[in-house]
């Protein structure tokens, strides 16, 4: 109990200060704390701090009492701001309570959050130097665009340069009577020029090359050969990367939510996806997997282990028409992972369900892939999506404002493996209940039939006494004949009886 705010009429024995022995006497050491309120006192048996409203007169006060003073003050500044940062660091900013963030292996837009390092064999990377140039960013992939075309165009232009260089037809550039190599070099720069003429197949007509140059005839024919590889290869890189379907993928979308709710007396667990293009996705696969680490039996701990989802793979259902928007289930039954999580578990539970989407894009006829996932915090328990076809004139509307919304549900919060085992004691609660009731029937009505009979014959001879029954159990049998045995038809019902 907090002993705040209080008043002391008289200060108490665990509040007196010490005594101190100075020269022969005893002399008290009093120290003078005065404040006009919320003086602070420490009390050792007490183990908190006291406030006392017992304002002291500050006359002829030593620098031991300012000192006292001014660091009581601070002790009591101090301790106030203690509470709040306190609070603060455990509630959060806005006082909700924190959340332990949870590290996605793939995030909601598809990009898979893995880093690879440590990497010694990166010649691999040239070995297949297409789909490097391809997998590269934008940035880099001009710049290698605009760097292939300017070597090779300086390389070309130097060695035009070095044969002009060597010819001696820089030095007879004002004789008319001496044939160059190329008509019109007269330096580095003109040379750099014919050479981007030859490769571009420009051909302005200016600088041309000679017959007296074999050795120009067969750089001219180098160059031209080099340079149509040179084309082919740098514009197959940007068509390639330019045609890529992954941005297809940006108009395929997945609901922010997934939720678990009934659906035929069964838990389920959903999620919404749909297409925003007029195009459609031909051949559309849906597919999960469950992410979660785990530990092996013999004590291995297998990190991020994937598991498959089911989604309908049994029945076909996995294969979409995806036209407009769909809700994909995924049955939680005995083969599933979610057979044994409950509402509570859920809310403790650290998973994450990877989806993904795949198709022919109908325009292109290259295959696209969409991919989204759900943390655990992200799976609503006991809800359902919200409607968004209605029927308009002519055709079907969909909202996608409700594209996300989702409303509750009246769900069990037990998991689907204690629904199941609840449903079949119902289920065999009512199946023996039903099957006594007719067995009752039955015997009731047999009973009275051997009752108003006088004797009933064996089938040898001997007769035996009236049987009396009581649902379905024999009480008596009454013997007439003393070798006779019990006839067939008493046997049966005994048999019967006990089954």
């Amino acid at each position: 109990m907090a002993l705040e705010d209080c008043a002391f009429t008289s200060r108490p024995e665990s509040l007196s200060l010490p005594v101190v022995e100075k020269g022969e006497g005893l002399v008290e050491e009093v120290t003078e704390v005065t404040a006009s309120i919320g003086v602070f006192d420490v009390s050792e048996d007490l183990g908190h701090v006291v406030t006392t409203d017992t304002a002291q007169p500050s006359v002829n006060r030593s620098w031991k009492s300012k000192l006292a003073e001014r660091q009581a003050n601070a002790a009591s500044e101090e301790y106030v701001k203690k509470l709040p940062r306190v609070v603060e660091k455990e509630r959060g900013r806005f006082g909700w309570a924190k959340r332990r963030k949870t590290q996605r292996y793939v995030e909601k837009n598809g990009r898979c959050n893995v880093s690879h390092g440590n990497m010694r064999e990166t010649y691999r990377y040239l070995t297949d130097i297409f789909t490097t140039l391809v997998d590269l960013n934008w940035r880099c992939s001009l710049f290698v665009f605009v760097m292939a075309y300017a070597i090779t165009w300086l390389f070309f232009g130097a060695i035009w340069y070095l044969i002009a260089y060597l010819r001696g037809d820089l030095d007879h550039l004002e004789d008319e009577t001496w044939t160059p190599c190329v008509n019109n070099v007269n330096g580095f720069i003109s040379a750099f020029l014919f050479s981007i003429e030859t490769e571009t197949t420009i051909g302005y007509g200016h600088r041309v090359i000679t017959d007296q140059c074999p050795v120009g005839t067969m750089l001219l024919l180098l160059q031209a050969i080099l340079g149509s590889m040179v084309n082919a290869f740098m514009v197959g890189c940007m068509f390639v990367k330019i045609s890529q379907p992954n941005k297809r993928a940006e108009t395929l979308v997945f609901s922010k939510n997934a939720v678990i709710s009934l659906r035929d007396d069964r838990l389920c667990l959903m999620f919404r996806v749909g297409d925003l293009r007029s195009s459609h996705i031909v051949g559309a696969n849906m597919r999960a997997k469950l992410i979660k680490s785990k530990q092996t039996q013999e004590g291995e701990f297998i990190p991020l282990d994937q598991t498959d989802i089911s989604v309908g793979f049994e029945t076909g259902d996995d294969r979409l028409f995806l036209v407009s928007p769909l809700v994909i289930s995924h049955e939680i039954d005995c083969r599933s992972p979610f057979w044994d999580m409950s509402q509570g578990q859920l809310e403790k539970d650290d998973f994450e369900m990877v989806v993904i989407l795949e198709g022919m894009v109908e325009a292109t006829g290259m295959t696209c892939q969409a991919r989204s996932s759900y943390l655990a915090d992200e799976v609503q328990w006991g809800h359902r999506f919200s409607p968004m076809m209605s029927l308009a004139e002519g055709f079907f509307d969909i909202d996608y404002g409700a594209f996300h919304q989702t409303f509750e549900v009246d769900t069990p919060s037990c998991s689907a493996h204690e629904l199941s085992l609840a449903a079949a004691r119902l289920e065999a609660h009512l199946y023996w209940s039903i099957s006594s009731k007719l067995d009752e029937e039955k015997w009731e009505g047999s009973s009275l039939t051997n009752q108003s009979g006088k004797q009933l014959d064996n089938g040898k001879g001997g007769v035996v006494g009236p049987v009396s029954f009581i649902v379905g159990e024999i009480t008596g049998i009454e013997e007439q004949t003393g070798p006779g045995e019990l006839n067939g038809s008493v046997t049966t019902d005994q048999s019967e009886s006990e089954a």
